[in-house]
């Protein structure tokens, strides 16, 4: 028997073996950087791939996760390479010693004995297969082992693992040789899968197919063999033709896909909303329509569904490749048209200026220098406004505006997250901004119509899964005036380029709007449901006129085609009104004051039309503070029109007395205001002073 002191000697010398394996262990661990550096994937709702990205050295290397993958395509796997992987430490110590003889009998390697936590030791850190690269593998192997689980190992394999050219892992793989996800292969896919890491380049079915062929044969037969398959089964397999070229590899909702993922760290996976069945069909009906158009025209489109906004479909143009493809025209600034329309009625529908059945007028008018015309080179007289807006008469809403106030009505879309574009020579909301003279993109104005669906909440779109809720959002008009404007909307006639039969309104109710640019520029359909919001948008991408191509020939129709793409079953009833709402049915039910809209300035005006005496437009007033310390007082004037006038500041009332045409305001501070009186007769006159 050894004496205590060797057996204290022998310890000893065990202990300082093993931790100096644990410190070797800790000063070299595995490098995972290949690992790490992976394709960044833009997924749709059901984590599928919209579109990937090859990594910063070229590679198509796409994550894999043991879940991702088929099981049965896990059992041939390991039947294949590695049997014994569940149980052994890293290294298989009867392969090994099969190995070893087989060397020593041969004098030369018949097979490598080699585990497939070696062979991801070998992926992570390729090296030359030599006998000292060998016992590499096996430290290696043993580490990883000792530092992850059987599964990371499995994935690990399943990233790494070489599939000739560019192509790294099971899933760039299969989607590349057979154009589906490797959860969903047959055997015949799975062996060819397991043969070409082999001899990748050898064995690739794009460039031998023969060689290829033969190698997923031997993989079957072997696995045969092995018990992994019946001879039926093998016999089957082997008669399925293997791939003769590449698939290309998922690109759909790109515009989008490359914003997002340009956003991102590199190799970080994003989820979306994007409902992958119905961006695809989005992606074919607008190739379609835009093959009918003969001067370079795209097509942008957003689906948003209603419920949290999220967005279920993303088209920012119709063909990527083309010259100015990569621009994403679903975020480009373009003028919107009459678009806004229904947002300024909502707003008159707030302040009851009108209702939908009061009286206005579309006549020639001018409002200081500007005298706006209708699309139509005509005037169709005293309207009501539903008619107005289902019509998109243009005086109308202008009238309307000058009521609301372009700077209140702009600073409360903004307010509400919409941006707006104004020009930079004239930066200031004006009588135009009801007309287009403002830059907007479709997504803020899917965005706005969405509100109108919503009982006049705005919320921004959600994009990505798991992105923080923005809370309540911001209401921009109330819930009383968004269900008018919807009632108005969905009675409105249909395009002309639609037969009218085609178009069930039971099926669904659609509300919507259209709008074209100035030049026919920009050619846009809006339009929601009790679910779904969707807005369109035609046009050139450098802004080339497109006469004769307007909102209502090419966007709707469009729109119409995109509803049809939606589940059936929406036939929910046009949302109700609420309590506080004013149910009439014709002019006469309405209050006196509420019949008919005040005349707008221009021809049929009074003789003395309604004015602003002081202060005068642009002026800068000073206000010093009086001796008590107390907020100075601005005296505002009005000229002209008729008493009882109404006073607002910045689209508040301010305090006055109605008969008198002078009233007096305590400003807050210093900065710019619009100042705004209306009278008896319902004009209005407004200006912008600076109060120092």
């Amino acid at each position: 028997m050894p004496r205590p002191r060797t057996w204290k000697l022998v310890t000893v010398g065990l202990a300082g073996f093993l931790a100096g394996l644990v410190a070797l262990d800790r000063l070299c661990p595995p490098d995972l950087s290949r690992y790490r550096a992976r394709s960044s994937l833009v997924l749709d709702s059901r984590d599928e791939i919209l579109r990937g990205y090859t990594t910063q050295d070229g590679m198509w290397r796409i994550g894999a996760r043991v879940d991702d993958v088929s099981a049965r395509y896990l059992e041939l796997l390991q039947g294949y390479e590695d049997g014994r992987f569940a149980w052994h430490p890293g290294v298989d110590p009867l392969a090994a010693a099969r190995a070893g003889a087989q060397w020593l009998t041969a004098g030369r390697v018949v097979s490598g004995g080699s585990t497939l936590t070696m062979q991801v030791a070998r992926l992570l850190e390729p090296h030359p297969r030599t006998i000292v690269g060998k016992l590499f593998e096996m430290a290696r192997a043993l580490q990883l082992e000792a530092r992850f689980s059987k599964a990371e190992i499995l994935s690990m394999y399943l990233t790494l693992a070489p599939y000739g050219g560019n192509l790294e892992g099971v899933r760039a793989a299969a989607l590349a040789y057979f154009g589906k996800e490797p959860r969903h292969l047959t055997d015949a896919q799975a062996a060819l899968l397991i043969a070409i890491p082999q001899s990748p380049n050898r064995h690739r079915p794009d460039i031998d197919p023969a060689t290829a062929r033969a190698a997923r044969d031997k993989v079957l037969r072997r696995l045969v063999e092995r018990g992994r398959l019946t001879a039926a089964q093998g016999r089957e397999a082997s008669e399925e033709a293997v791939p003769l070229r590449r698939a290309a590899m998922p690109f759909m909702a790109v515009h989008l896909a490359d914003r997002l993922a340009r956003s991102a760290p590199a190799g970080a996976v994003v989820a979306t909303h994007i409902d992958r069945g119905l961006q695809e069909a989005v992606e074919s009906l607008a190739a379609r329509e835009a093959t009918w158009f003969d001067d370079g025209a795209t097509i942008a489109v957003l689906v948003v569904e209603n419920a949290g906004r999220r967005v279920r479909a993303y088209l920012g143009g119709t063909d990527f490749m083309a010259p100015a493809g990569q621009v994403d025209l679903a975020r480009a600034v373009r003028s919107p048209g009459s678009t806004l329309k229904p947002f300024i009625y909502g707003f008159g529908l707030d302040d009851l200026a009108i209702q939908p059945e009061t009286l206005i007028d579309d006549r020639p008018a001018h409002f200081g220098d500007y005298a706006p015309q209708n699309f139509d080179r005509d005037f169709h007289g005293t309207v009501t406004v539903r008619q107005a807006l289902q019509q998109s008469l243009n005086l109308p809403a202008i009238a309307l505006l000058d009521r609301v106030g372009p700077q209140r009505f702009a600073a409360a879309l903004r307010t509400a997250g919409l941006t707006l574009v104004f020009p930079q020579r004239d930066p200031r909301p004006g009588l135009p901004l009801a007309l287009g003279g403002v830059g907007m993109t479709l997504s803020d104005l899917t965005m706005a119509y969405a509100a109108l669906a919503d009982r006049g909440r705005v919320l921004p779109l959600a994009v990505q899964r798991g992105a923080p809720d923005d809370g309540a959002g911001e209401r921009l008009i109330s819930a009383a005036a968004a269900a008018q404007l919807t009632r108005i909307l969905a009675a409105s006639p249909l395009p002309d380029a639609l037969v009218s039969g085609s178009i069930d309104r039971t099926h669904r109710w659609i509300a919507f709007k259209t709008g074209t640019s100035y030049g026919f520029r920009d050619a846009w359909a809006l339009g929601y449901s009790a679910r779904h919001t969707i807005g369109v948008w035609v046009g050139r991408a450098d802004g080339t006129p497109r006469p004769g191509r307007y909102g209502r020939n090419v966007a709707a129709p469009l729109l119409f085609k995109l509803f049809d793409l939606l589940p059936a079953g929406e036939a929910d009833a046009l949302p109700g009104l609420p309590a506080d709402a004013i149910a009439a049915v014709s002019t006469v039910d309405l209050p006196a004051g509420l019949r008919r809209f005040g005349s707008v300035r221009g021809v049929g005006g009074s003789a003395d039309p309604l004015r602003i005496a002081f202060p005068p437009s642009g002026a800068t007033v000073e206000l010093p503070p009086d001796d008590s310390g107390q907020r100075p007082s601005l005296a505002v004037t009005a000229g002209g029109g008729r008493p009882p006038y109404r006073w607002l500041v910045n689209g508040r009332p301010i305090p006055s007395d109605r008969l008198r045409p002078t009233a007096f305001w305590s400003p807050d501070g210093a900065g710019y205001v619009e100042i705004r009186v209306i009278d008896q007769e319902g004009d209005s006159a407004h200006v912008d002073a600076r109060i120092r």
